[in-house]
């Protein structure tokens, strides 16, 4: 049994920290559910009710909520990842393991604040883009580009710019959890930078004219996001500046099919 093949959320996070030996030690690969298992009502986006204003209680909790789902799929992933790919070498599978087990960390302070102010999970739904953005075709570059360097990157830009919409309501505790999120989160995108480019070397492959042409490759299975690129913090998880204006031209295509569609 793993994480992913339970419901509840709570017992999802104990069995994960219980499972670091089995996990590492795994010879052989394991099948993947279509979709990993909720307590809460699965949703396509473009279902889910309209939400309020960061200025009331429900707003903030809301936001929460979305981000718990979103700390909830990339704890998984971190999961899938060492699960579709045993053979991968150690250090990078331990490394893996310790930030699969900070995802964890983030979702239950999600979790928990959320409480705080008086709501639940499962108190809106939830949806599971994040992990149909992967597949068991992927190869482990392929993994890791859109895991960590195209989605927790995109989570980056996302959670600065939360961050100041927030600056101006009250909002102390959602604030510091955001916080908190968002710093630890440029680790996790440094650990995407960095292995890339072990495994480019591995392969004798160029990251430089790599990461360009595998995105055009990917892009048709990746969320579409339209969201401001952070250079700053891009910067500070390892991308580089050809990176970075690539990624600005692929918003700009989001943007621009999205406004074909408006007309």
């Amino acid at each position: 049994m793993w994480a992913f093949n339970v419901e509840n959320v709570n017992e999802k996070i104990n069995l994960l920290r219980r499972q670091e030996n089995q996990i590492l030690e795994l010879k052989e690969r394991v099948q993947m559910p279509k979709l990993p298992a909720r307590d809460a009502l699965i949703l396509d986006f473009k279902s889910h009710p309209a939400k309020k204003g960061f200025s009331t209680p429900e707003g903030q909790a809301r936001m929460l909520h979305d981000l718990a789902s979103i700390e909830l799929q990339a704890m998984e992933l971190g999961l899938r990842t060492l699960l579709e790919f045993p053979e991968a070498p150690l250090p990078f599978r331990e490394e893996l393991w310790r930030l699969t087990v900070s995802e964890s960390e983030h979702l239950e302070m999600c979790l928990n604040e959320i409480q705080a102010m008086g709501f639940n999970w499962g108190d809106w739904p939830v949806n599971c883009g994040l992990w149909t953005a992967v597949s068991d075709q992927d190869s482990l570059i392929d993994r890791v580009v859109i895991v960590h360097r195209y989605l927790e990157g995109s989570g980056l830009d996302a959670g600065d710019t939360l961050l100041r919409r927030l600056a101006g309501v009250d909002a102390k505790g959602v604030q510091k959890v955001l916080k908190i999120i968002n710093d630890e989160e440029v680790g996790h995108v440094m650990f995407g930078s960095n292995w890339y480019r072990k495994f480019c070397f591995d392969e004798n492959l160029n990251p430089e004219t790599d990461f360009t042409a595998r995105m055009v490759k990917l892009r048709g299975v990746l969320p579409k996001r339209i969201g401001q690129v952070n250079h700053e913090l891009r910067r500070r998880a390892g991308f580089t500046e050809k990176e970075i204006f690539y990624l600005e031209r692929l918003r700009e295509s989001f943007l621009e099919k999205e406004s074909v569609w408006k007309v």
